[in-house]
């Protein structure tokens, strides 16, 4: 009866073994792989790399594009799942902290992703948490000066030549008197009108946080920052992204805040170069550029990791990321960004590669999303007129210590 026993005891736990492996078979090749991209730009890019991939391992690939909200909150429900929807994410540096904290992103180091010299220092910190690796850097947005070159020319102003906020606002005056619109900025969310402000209030020396973590809103820095920006908003207007887009190229606005995936490779008018990280010629210069960079990673409940770390790496392969720079790519690579032959038809590259080496990333706290809400809110009431610099920025600094306590 032992004997039997024993003997059935081995058969079920060779049952249970092959089914171990049988599932590691499945994860180890998927037929499909599904990938959560950012729209626009950002999804345009990975789309025509996906044809090079299928053929190559002969998976099939879907990209689903979501907005910006919409991706978030998506990546954030799935995570919940015990099986994932996706097998390749694409997430805003500023989210990092909050997936880490949910636990949604798998260790790609013991996947075997290494990441390589080539890729830019700087933009892989907010990938690398206690040793392990969960996302690399794979879109280089990071801010720049969206302008329209016809505008700017005809008024004798060379943006590119530009180094100061003083010059900035001169500009902005001179489109504004010829009867064109001068700086535009986006005021349709409390995130935009905080981020479109952050490389302004770097230029005066100022952030959001200390080293610490305590908001340092309420601040001389922050104030004279804030107090510049009103003026100049004063020579344009607020408008949602895609208008203000359009403003630039059609040349009812002069100037913006903008990004690299907002540049669309039809413009004719206009153009960006690098953002002045200093307030009149003299001053002390500041790091101005701040990080949009979207990053790619693996879900930890991805049900195809093998397959997906292929994907991953095939993506991330430095060919194939040069390739996408004719489509709007901006990778986070020093091959791609100063390669001669590249450079030479696309000048603004070297601006890209500089400003990626030294660039900041947004406060990396799983609270960000409640912080920009509050600032945000606080500085629309104080664009609107509904409250003073003063009240709004103690108003702001007070719910802003409470929060992050």
């Amino acid at each position: 009866m032992r004997s039997f026993k024993k003997i059935v005891s081995l058969l079920v736990s060779a049952v249970l073994v092959c089914g171990m492996l049988t599932g590691c078979g499945e994860e180890e090749k998927a037929d499909k792989l599904v990938l959560a991209v950012r729209s626009g730009t950002y999804a345009e890019v990975i789309k025509m790399c996906i044809p090079g991939f299928e053929e190559k391992y002969g998976i099939t690939c879907e990209v689903v594009e979501l907005s910006e909200d919409d991706l978030h909150s998506e990546i954030l429900h799935d995570s919940l799942n015990s099986k994932g929807s996706y097998d390749i994410i694409m997430a805003d540096s500023s989210w990092v902290s909050e997936l880490l904290a949910e636990g949604a992103l798998a260790d790609l180091g013991a996947l075997g992703y290494k990441l390589d010299t080539d890729i830019i220092p700087a933009t892989t910190d907010i990938c690398i948490k206690d040793g392990k690796m969960y996302l690399v850097p794979y879109y280089g947005n990071v801010t720049v000066m969206l302008y329209n070159r016809t505008v700017a020319e005809s008024l004798g102003f060379n943006v590119e030549e530009i180094d100061t906020l003083d010059e900035i606002s001169s500009l902005c005056n001179a489109s504004s008197a010829a009867g064109y619109g001068g700086f535009v900025a986006r005021g349709d969310t409390a995130n935009n009108v905080v981020v479109d402000f952050l490389p302004v209030l770097r230029a005066f020396g100022g952030w959001v946080v200390d080293s610490s973590g305590k908001p340092t809103v309420n601040t001389a820095e922050f104030k004279a920052a804030l107090n510049y920006y009103m003026n100049l908003l004063k020579t344009g207007r607020l408008l949602p992204k895609d208008q203000l887009i359009s403003s630039i190229e059609t040349g009812s606005q002069v100037l913006a805040v903008g990004w690299p995936g907002w540049y669309m490779t039809d413009a004719v008018n206009s153009d960006y170069c690098a953002f002045p990280g200093m307030v009149k010629s003299g001053d002390e210069s500041y790091n101005s550029n701040i990080y949009g960079i979207w990053t790619l990673g693996i879900p930890a409940n991805c049900r195809y990791k093998s397959s997906a770390a292929q994907l991953l790496n095939y993506l991330m392969d430095p060919e194939v990321q040069k390739s996408t720079i004719g489509y709007g790519g901006v990778p986070c690579r020093y091959s791609c960004l100063t390669d001669p032959e590249i450079v030479a038809s696309n000048p603004h590259l070297e601006v890209i590669c500089s400003a990626l080496e030294n660039g900041i990333y947004r406060p990396s706290t799983r609270k960000w999303p409640e912080f920009y809400a509050i600032l945000g809110a606080r500085m629309t009431q104080i664009l609107s007129g509904e409250l003073s610099v003063d009240d709004g920025l103690t108003l702001a600094q007070e719910e802003l210590e409470a929060l992050m306590k």
